[in-house]
């Protein structure tokens, strides 16, 4: 997940294809660090959001809208004053560095025409926007950074702009001294100014996995496009370069000029790579190192950043909704884990019960040839035919012996008799938070964390209070529908899962479920007396897998059988149900083929 010079040139080329003729017509800033600005194109209106946060720089176009404060920030007036109705001329993108410069053609106070440079440099923390002149003359910043807060480059109204150079990087876009005849090609023809044993040279310098030299020599370059660029070359990223041969760097040489003549041609395809928990990284280019199912395309950069960064701010957002009930979860999972550790090692000690049962009836059948006052006595073990030593009391006879064997036996029995219970329901309370942090991962909306609220509740984690009502559940199921068009079903928690199962399902449905692991009910719905396709059952497995616990591996085994043989035990906790027969089979957590039905 990275804004890496790469995802900059892909955006500069969009940006300047879809801006450049277009006007300036509104300037606002929403945010002390962010600018959004409204350009008039022929084709309509696009808005453009510029942010330099610390935490989170962005640029993108988007549809959506943000409101502006009442009296408008400093650099906004600015920027208002001097280049509002203005042309974009272009937008450019200097070597493969992370900032992107928009040429701007305005009116100068005596209504001569000028051009000026809006500058985003989407560099972390270091990110800023900057206004300058025709002649790289700082006019102002969102932020200003004087020579006390960097030793490197002052940010200040009047200074002269330049691109810091803090880091000792190759630019694989740079004209270079590479020959005609080498197979690095010219750079005017997509090559690169660097030849393949520089390229090498370059690389075995860093005493490193490979992936980490790449992206660390060459400028643009993030770590998950150089694993990338590592598998398209059949290396394992995670050995050093000098672990390979010279054929075998060239091999990555040769998928670094197939980047540079990418960028050159503007040839992306941007796309998002998906995880277990939502969007985990996004590219310019598709990323093969995650499978098929996992990556979603989209037609611009702006797009995948867009869709990206609202889910991933979504599953954060969840995140932190859901962080007191997953405290309150995590809390009565560790004490009831502790509890039941503390059960077995008791229930360890009453291994022994059945020896004393034993040693008593031996000692009534033997006990008349122990010795007054002796401490033990061997007889034959009639059950093994071994001989038996026991110990005595010297103080009881044979047959007080055995009776406190007995006695002792009984307590033990008794004990165990009452932990095997105890552990039953401590396992099965371990069971049923374990489902419900399942079920908090799975959560993406705050309707979901309503219906795990009230099963907490219903549980007795969490206490009504005396005025509070019961709080109204509502959302369904989520619904996809197959390949052969057959209703799949899936419960988002276990009090829906109930609800989905012995309420919504019919008892020719058929129902599945990961084998033995905490995760959703999945409902496949029959078509009256239609067979079912070996297909649908597969995707409905597929869905159960997906949604239980077992999603992060690369195969899930998953339970199926019809409605009508799963039953509920009276007293069962939410989503917890018996079947005694069953099919199985074993499918990957991939989803990619289903289409989820409109809500």
């Amino acid at each position: 997940m990275a804004f890496d010079g790469v995802t900059i040139a892909a955006l500069a080329a969009e940006l300047h294809t879809r801006l450049a003729g277009g006007r300036l017509s509104k300037i606002a800033q929403p945010e002390p660090d962010e600018l959004l600005l409204t350009i008039k194109t022929q084709t309509g209106a696009e808005r453009l959001l510029l942010s330099a946060d610390a935490g989170l720089p962005l640029v993108y176009l988007t549809e959506g809208n943000k409101p502006s404060p009442i009296t408008a920030p400093n650099f906004c007036m600015l920027l208002r004053k001097h280049i509002q109705n203005s042309r974009i001329l272009s937008v450019t993108q200097p070597g493969l560095e992370r900032i992107l410069r928009f040429e701007i053609e305005h009116l100068d106070e005596m209504g001569d025409l000028r051009r000026g440079y809006l500058i985003a440099e989407i560099m972390g923390k270091h990110s800023n926007l900057i206004f300058t002149d025709e002649e790289d003359r700082i006019i102002d910043s969102i932020k200003h950074v004087s020579a006390l807060m960097s030793s490197v480059r002052e940010v200040l109204p009047g200074r002269t702009y330049f691109v810091p150079r803090v880091q000792d990087k190759v630019d694989l876009l740079a004209p270079g001294d590479a020959e005609k005849g080498d197979a690095a090609g010219s750079t005017a023809d997509g090559g690169m100014g660097i030849t393949p044993a520089e390229f090498t040279a370059t690389l075995r310098a860093k005493p490193q996995p490979v992936y980490k030299a790449f992206y660390g020599s060459f400028t643009g370059i993030s770590p998950v496009l150089a694993q990338e660029l590592c598998a398209r070359a059949g290396l394992d990223g995670d050995t050093p370069a000098a672990g390979f041969s010279d054929e075998e760097l060239h091999r990555l040489y040769a998928q670094a000029l197939a980047l540079v003549r990418t960028i050159r041609e503007q040839a992306f395809a941007p796309c998002i790579a998906y995880g277990v928990r939502g969007p985990e990284e996004y590219a310019a280019i598709p990323l093969t190192i995650y499978p098929e199912g996992q990556r979603r395309s989209a037609g611009s950069i702006s797009a995948v950043l867009e869709q990206f960064y609202r889910e991933k701010n979504e599953v954060t957002r969840m995140r932190q909704k859901s962080a007191d009930l997953r405290h309150i979860v995590q809390t009565a999972l560790e004490r009831n884990v502790h509890k039941l550790d503390l059960q077995r090692k008791q229930l360890q000690d009453t291994e022994k019960r059945d020896t004393y049962r034993v040693w008593g009836e031996l000692l009534l059948t033997y006990g008349y040839s122990a010795q007054p006052g002796a401490k033990s006595i061997q007889v034959e073990n009639y059950y093994t035919n071994e001989k038996e030593t026991i110990p005595l009391d010297p103080q009881l006879t044979a047959a007080e012996n055995a009776q406190r064997m007995f006695d002792r036996y009984g307590k033990l029995k008794r004990t165990y008799e009452a932990l095997t219970e105890l552990t039953e329901s401590v396992q099965a309370q371990i069971d049923h938070l374990e489902s419900v942090l399942t079920s908090l991962d799975l959560a993406r909306r705050e309707e979901d964390l309503a219906w795990i609220r009230e099963e907490l509740v219903q549980g007795g984690y969490i206490r009504r209070q005396s005025r509070e009502k019961r709080a109204k559940l509502t959302g369904k199921p989520y619904h996809y529908i197959s390949s052969d068009g057959y209703d799949l079903y899936v419960g988002r928690n276990n009090l829906q899962n109930d609800e989905l199962t012995f309420k919504f399902a019919n008892g020719g449905d058929w129902w599945f479920h990961a084998k033995k692991m905490p995760g959703s009910h999945v409902i496949l719905r029959r078509k009256g007396t239609e067979e079912v396709p070996d297909r649908a059952f597969e995707e409905a497995a597929q869905l159960a897998a997906y949604y239980s616990k077992g999603r992060e591996q690369d195969k899930v085994e998953v339970d199926y059988v019809l409605r009508k043989e799963v039953k509920k035990p009276g007293g069962a906790k939410p989503g917890f149900v018996v079947y005694y027969t069953n099919y199985s089979m074993t499918v990957p957590a991939d989803i990619s083929a289903l289409v989820r039905a409109e809500e």
